[in-house]
Order: C-alpha cells, then structure tokens, then sequence
C-alpha cells in the first residue's frame, strides 16, 4: 500500500511494505534469538517484587452530575457545522449548585523475575486497579451474599523475556507486554494517572554503550489476529546521546499505523460506488511524530526542552466530523501539528531549604474549523473540515488536574511559575500559579443574556456565531511529599481552579481537541487527594 505522504524530508520511502519488513526482520532475529539462548540458559535466581499505591481524591464544583451527560448547545442551533463525535456533552459544570465527587481507588503490582545464566530473564506482573466498595459482595439489609460483579479484575501487566549482552555486544532484546517509558512520560509513558499503568504488547530492541542509547521497537495497539492488516501498531525509533554531563539530547521517529475499518455510510451499493469513485471513502491513519528531548543540570540550572511535529493521514479523526450532508466527514483530514513543553529551574544550593524557582510553558496546537460562514451555510455540498489537534499518545503528564487533564487535553496552551523548597532531607514543597488558554477557541451560536442566563436566540442560523473566548482561567497548585523511608512515601496534593470564559462557555479540549469541555456557571472550582505509594 503506498503511503500518501512521504516521511518529512527524511524518509522519501514510498511503501510501507518496507517498514513491514524491517519489522518483520526484528521479530524474526528475535525468533532466532530465543531458540539460540534457550538451549543453554540455566535459573539463578528468583526475585519478587510490587507496588501498592492508594488514592483518596475529592472535586469541588467540577462535574456534571446529570446522567445522561446534556448538550451545552442544542443541535438545532448547530446545523451544518461539523462540530465531531459527541456534540457539545460536557463533563464538566463550573457549578456550586451540583454535587461534588469524592472517591477512594487503589493499585497493586505484583512481579516475579527469573534469572537464568547467558544473561537471560523473564519478568511476570500481575496488576490490578480498583475503585474501594465496587466488588463489595454482601447486601447489609438482608445479609444475603453474592457473587462479585466482576469490574475488579486481575490483569497480566508484564509478561516479557529479555536477553542482554547479546553476542557480547550492548545489545538487549525484550519480547512481550511490557511498559514502555521513553524520556520523561511526554508522549511514552508507563502510566495513565498517578494511580493507572499502562502496558503494550510489543517486541523492543536496545543498544546501549556509555554515551548511546538507541531502541527500535514495535507494539500493537489492537486485538486482531491478523498480523499487519485491520490493525492498530505502533513503531518507533528513539535514540539518546549522554556523552555531554550538562545536556542529554534525544531525538526520536515514532509511527502510528490505524488500518482498521471505517464503517461506509451509504444507504445502497451505488451510493457506494458513487463515493468510491469520487474519493469520498475513507482510509487509513498515518501519525507520525517526529521530536527531540533536551534536558540537563549545571551550575545550579536545570533544564528540559521536549518540541515535536506530528503529520500523516487523519482519517480516523476525519471520519468523525460528519456535518449531516453530502459528505460523509473530511476524507483529506491531515496531521500537521506541533506539541511542546520547556522548563527551566534555577536550585540556590547554599540557601537555607535550598528553594528552586521555576518557570514552564507548554503548548499543544490545536484546530477549530467548527464555524461555517453563510455560504456554507447556503451550500448543500458544503464539505466539512475536521479539527485536527496535537495527539498526546500514551502521555501520563497532567497539566491540569481540576481540568481532568489527566494527558487528554490538546488545543491547550499554560503558563506557569512555581517554586519548591527542601525543608527536611524527607519533605519536599512545591507551589505554582498557572494560566491556561485554548489554542483555538470555539465560536459559540449568536446569544444574549437574559437575568445572568445566556440564551441562544438563532436556531437554525448556525453562520451567526458570537467570538469564542480562548480564555481557560487561572489555578494555583501545591503538593506536599514525605519520604517515610526508601520504600514508602505520601504525597498530598492540592489545584484551585478559577474558570475562564473558555471553560464557562466552553471550549474543544479533551480527547486531544475532540470533546467539548463547557459549563453552567463560572464558580471557584478545585481538587484534592493524597496518595501512599509502597514499593517492595
């Protein structure tokens, strides 16, 4: 199958059979390897080990508490406009007149290692996540007892077999599920939440020398059987050079190929055909991310610079801005996207507390192509434009807690400065003021207020919009952590929020820029939790 689009300027390769290939090259040497080292190996050692991690969490003014979630804008005051997926649901409510959330969940981690001799392991984890009360067997009214209802359930995390020293090169190779962590968590992460992991299916290869490091790797995303067709993969390159104490530079290649189906909407088999012919069918998605990571300490500054550009065929995300027309979404919807996150630190070491002021600027573009003008509007061949934003991939960073950033949040833009001190060698303290933006913002249907309440009053109109504001507010941040010993630490962390006009009457942000994020008011919203962490 050819590609649409060419790799940037660095890959002018054409197929991606090739890449398949190259693939199906390293899963064949990973065979190989196997079958050479399993002759020979012999069990060392056996080693357990596991985490338990405890989370109490409380919001404030925050959530919706209307089941089902109610659209912020009636769809009749949208027509024609491709607003996406799920309309304008919101989770969110800005509001003290709803409920608040608390809620008590926890995750444990259990492993096994193997050591066997020719440097080969095996590594087994059991994980399990789970909200308090949501197994409970028993009924207290009538004491009868039941079955569980089955939301609390053991999953294999990690099941991977790893040989080092390859030949006696600095080559390992890991084979398995498996975390994968890649510089600080920004796109490749182990973890969901602080409290969440995550884990791929994946076949990685790793040379590491004393100033390189450069791992090659691919997982798979979906449950299909088949091998590269109907399939979600992902595949990356990720080199490091550490030969330079002040400055560690990584540069990275990573590819998500979505091959899967795109349901065809057409009501007969010469409709079909018509689209078909036409272009108007969907294919796949092509996301590829190209970036580099810099970050370093010297002369009491630390440092971290990550910027990546990501392009591709965004059919998936295409297929979802169906406008209710001709067009069955945007057939030519495109990565072309940039993500960033800078930080610098300055540590005054002799300073009593040794505090560290900060500053941080993060940046996700985002698209909004939701407004229509009047001739679209007149048109009945009008063809939607998807609002394609900077996908996050398997990011565990969360910029904006009360917001649920939780790594979902793109069209996003913060600012922040902070400072953390050392009080005791077992306390650290850190506090920060953030202001956030929506990078586009959404341009809501015409309105006026009416006794505080803001009514739409063009239905059907949907060419006559007010301005969006790309104002998400201001929030203040501070955590406490207390090393109890090596193995057990508490954390406690605290985020007001103070809603802007974006968030209030509601902006594109979460699900990378597909969900709406609006409320009902503009209340002092915040959240709260503390969390034990034991490693063993």
């Amino acid at each position: 199958m050819l590609f649409k689009h060419a790799v940037a300027s660095v890959v002018s390769l054409k197929q991606n059979n090739f890449w398949k290939s190259v693939f199906s090259l390293l899963i064949f040497c990973s065979v190989f390897g196997f079958v050479s080292y399993s002759a020979v190996a012999e069990l060392t050692q056996v080693s357990v080990g596991g985490e338990i991690r405890i989370r109490g969490r409380w919001y404030m003014n925050t959530w919706e508490d209307e089941r089902p979630l109610p659209n912020r804008i009636k769809a009749n005051y949208l027509p024609w406009r491709p607003i996406g997926p799920s309309g304008t649901i919101s989770q969110f409510k800005w509001d003290s007149s709803g409920r608040n959330w608390t809620r008590l969940e926890s995750s444990v981690k259990l492993n096994v290692k193997a050591d066997f001799t020719n440097n080969v392991s095996a590594f087994i984890e059991l994980y399990d996540w789970y909200v308090f009360g949501e197994s409970f067997r028993s009924n207290y009214l009538l004491g009868s007892d039941k079955r569980a209802d089955g939301l609390d359930q053991v999953q294999l995390h990690q099941a991977y077999i790893e040989l080092r020293e390859i030949f006696d090169t600095p080559v390992s190779l890991r084979v398995g599920r498996q975390e994968l962590l890649f510089g600080s968590g920004w796109l490749l992460s182990n973890m969901l939440t602080p409290s969440q992991y995550l884990f791929h299916d994946a076949v990685r290869l790793t040379y590491n020398d004393a100033n390189f490091t450069v791992d090659a790797f691919m997982a798979k995303q979906n449950d299909s059987l088949r091998f590269f067709d109907e399939q979600i993969n992902l595949y990356g390159l990720y080199g490091t050079y550490k030969g330079f104490e002040p400055l560690t530079m990584s540069a990275y290649w990573l590819y998500v190929h979505d091959n899967t189906d795109i349901e065809s909407r057409e009501l007969t088999s010469w409709g079909n055909w018509v689209n078909s012919r036409l272009g108007r069918h969907f294919g796949s998605t092509n996301l590829h991310t190209v970036g580099t990571h810099l970050f370093g300490k010297h002369a009491g500054f630390d440092y971290n610079v990550e910027v990546a550009y990501q392009f591709g065929d965004a059919d998936h995300i295409g297929a979802m801005f169906d406008n209710g027309g001709f067009f069955n979404g945007d057939t030519g919807a495109k990565y072309d996207n940039w993500g960033m996150e800078a930080i610098l630190g300055y540590t005054f070491t002799d300073v009593s507390w040794k505090p560290r002021l900060f500053i941080q600027g993060v940046y996700f573009q985002g698209e909004d192509n939701r407004s229509i003008s009047f001739w679209d509007w007149m048109n009945p061949f009008y063809k939607p434009q998807a609002s394609v934003s900077f996908n996050r991939l398997f990011s565990e960073k969360n910029y904006a807690p009360t917001i649920n950033d939780n790594s979902l949040l793109s069209n996003f833009i913060q600012a922040t400065a902070g400072v953390e001190v050392q009080p005791t060698e077992k306390v650290r303290l850190h506090l920060h003021v953030a202001k956030n933006w929506a990078d586009e913002a959404f341009d809501p249907p015409k309105s006026i207020k009416v006794a505080g309440r803001r009514v739409y009053v063009a239905p059907g109109l949907s060419f006559w919009t007010d301005k969006g504001s790309d104002d998400l507010g201001w929030e203040i941040a501070a955590w406490a952590r207390y090393e109890y010993s090596q193995d057990l630490s508490f954390l406690l962390y605290g985020n007001v929020l103070f809603p802007g006009d974006g968030l209030t009457r509601g902006s594109f942000l979460h699900f990378f820029g597909t969900q709406f994020s609006g409320g009902t008011s503009d209340d002092t919203a915040g959240y709260l939790f503390w969390m034990a962490t034991l490693k063993f």
